[in-house]
């Protein structure tokens, strides 16, 4: 498990994002067994009570559960899960828009660079493989 952690957000967000993201790529499965509250502290290096935040933070957002005496498990629930991948998805569009508004670039050319740079990067990719 490595995150690289940023300056600008607090840790215990950037842990959260890291397991949204883990989840929408299929890294993490439902019902899957996820490290400790210490443990994670200890993998990621980070104070545990940041640790206990973040799974504080995914329960409350139901992408984790936790019963008495059990390690911590990502959700079973679906709707749930479905939505991780969205809100990223939605998180990086608004983000995107909000700081290329300012240009004033067309709708049409836009698209069309964001198509060749998603393709190129994607055949670089598979290049790599």
């Amino acid at each position: 498990m490595k995150i690289n952690f940023n300056n600008r957000d607090p840790v215990y967000v950037q842990v959260v994002r890291y397991f949204k993201e883990q989840i929408a790529i299929g890294m993490l499965e439902k019902g899957q067994e996820i490290p400790s509250r210490r443990e994670l502290a200890s993998m990621l290096k980070i104070n545990p009570n940041t640790a206990q935040r973040a799974y504080k933070e995914m329960e409350e957002q139901g992408l984790i559960h936790t019963e008495k005496n059990y390690p911590s498990r990502i959700t079973n629930d679906e709707v749930v899960l479905s939505k991780v991948r969205t809100e990223l998805i939605v998180e990086a569009v608004d983000s995107f828009v909000q700081s290329i508004r300012s240009i004033n670039v067309p709708v049409d050319e836009l698209l069309e660079l964001i198509k060749e740079k998603y393709n190129s990067s994607e055949n670089e990719r598979k290049e790599l493989e």
